[in-house]
């Protein structure tokens, strides 16, 4: 191997996934090394493994200790909404008096790109602050708070996916658009910005409600002519949002049948929510390959009701799980393990520690089909990663003296972890928290 000056290797103890373990049992699902070592350069993973091993190929790297930290592959978040950094902790109310007084009086200013560039440095500063690398955002109608969103992971060089919202209908004025401007608008998004260093564009009709039938054949059109792209939308997410949708739709077999008819349902659709689906629904799900959502903690905050798993996962179907800022009330997928783990609880099934941890690294990285470049720890990956500190508060500590195994670590880090539990990040090989 040819050495550089540009090589950096980290040492600590290494969690990498292969598979979606179930339990400590399933060993071949993933690698866990005490004294471990990741061999970066030019943004990209070029070994891991033991560290004497791994030292031997590169003996002109930077060494940065990590030990006795944890490090895996780099957060991915797959619902989150960028406009709504100053909506999140808005007090009670369900979905749509939520979006009603909250979001899209909130969302209004994005009008402004320099608004726009401003939240987008917040947006990002949070997202990195808790170990989040990755994410699929919605922004703004409006084309500049895409602008900005995109301009500033370019500059971070972060794997991101989002997309402007579609609406055409059933919000304030100052956030309608029209079914033509919303394709044109995207189109020209996606020729600027899709494929585009590590930037991908999601189709992005915001939801049934507020999108025209003409409006949503011009997602259909959009994710036709360009099948590369994600598509995101939310699905059944609240009683009364289903009931809207009826009367808006009513010759549909049902709400999943409205984006079915559009073309907007493959596998790369990401379905936030998900939640009150009936039979046919989940049929056509594992029939499209399209991805339901879990958001735990804005499902939980909005009294939207309480995600199947297991029921799905039986079936065949890939659930993702993300944060849902702002109805979502943390931007830590620490913290969204946590109260998954409860929602699910509360159903009588079960999210071991490993298989949580899988879901917010490689699983998310196979339900966006990247798991190739984000996810994990394989060589060739982009170097996405992030260093877990299980002591970081004096209540961690105290508890993680009587852990004695890795899958009690992680239980400690879910529960009891947030941004001070993220010791370091790296984004493409590049630290990204000051010391």
């Amino acid at each position: 191997m040819t050495q550089t000056a540009s090589q950096t290797l980290l040492r600590g103890r290494i969690l990498d996934f292969h598979a979606e373990p179930e339990d400590d049992s399933h060993t071949s699902a993933f690698s866990y090394i005490e004294d471990g070592a990741i061999l970066m350069s030019e943004g990209h993973i070029l070994a891991t493994g033991d560290f004497a091993s791994v030292n031997e190929m590169a003996r002109d790297a930077v060494i940065v200790d990590h030990r006795p930290h944890l490090l895996m592959a780099g957060f991915v978040d797959t619902h989150i909404h960028f406009p709504q950094v100053q909506v999140i902790a808005s007090w009670g109310a369900q979905l749509l008096e939520w979006l009603n007084n909250y979001t899209f009086p909130e969302e209004m200013r994005f009008v402004d790109p320099e608004h726009c560039a401003t939240m987008a440095g917040h947006f990002y500063d949070l997202l990195l602050s808790y170990g989040t690398t990755s994410a699929v955002a919605y922004c703004s109608v409006h084309r500049s708070s895409a602008e900005a969103y995109f301009t500033e992971a370019a500059e971070r060089n972060m794997r991101m996916i989002g997309g402007k919202v579609m609406m055409d209908r059933n919000a304030p004025d100052g956030l309608l658009d029209t079914p033509q401007s919303s394709y044109d608008d995207s189109k020209a998004l996606i020729r600027k910005w899709h494929g585009k260093g590590r930037a991908l564009y999601a189709v992005t009709p915001r939801f049934a409600i507020t999108s025209s039938p003409e409006q949503l054949e011009m997602a259909g059109a959009l994710a036709a002519e360009h099948p590369d792209c994600h598509i995101q939308t939310h699905l059944s997410e609240n009683h009364d949002e289903i009931a809207f949708t009826r009367e808006l739709y009513p010759d549909a077999q049902d709400y999943l049948g409205v984006y079915e008819r559009y073309g907007l349902l493959t596998p790369k659709s990401l379905l936030g929510h998900s939640i009150h689906l009936e039979p046919r629904e989940i049929d056509v799900l594992a029939e499209t390959g399209a991805k339901p959502v879990f958001c735990p903690t804005s499902n939980l905050f909005l009294g939207s009701g309480l995600f199947d798993d297991q029921g799905l996962r039986a079936r065949g179907i890939t659930n993702a799980i993300a944060t849902d800022v702002g109805g979502g009330t943390s931007y830590s997928m620490l913290q969204t393990l946590k109260e998954g783990y409860k929602v699910l609880q509360l159903q009588k099934q079960k999210l071991h520690p490993l298989r949580a941890f899988h879901w917010i690294t490689r699983g998310n990285a196979v339900a966006l089909e990247l798991e190739d470049k984000i996810g994990t720890l394989a060589a060739g990956s982009e170097a996405d990663i992030v260093v877990l500190d299980a002591r970081a508060t004096p209540a961690m500590a105290l508890r993680m003296d009587r852990a004695r195994t890795l899958s009690e670590e992680l239980f400690v880090l879910q529960t009891l972890g947030d941004d001070r539990a993220i010791a370091q990040v790296y984004v493409a090989g590049v630290a990204m928290k000051a010391d």
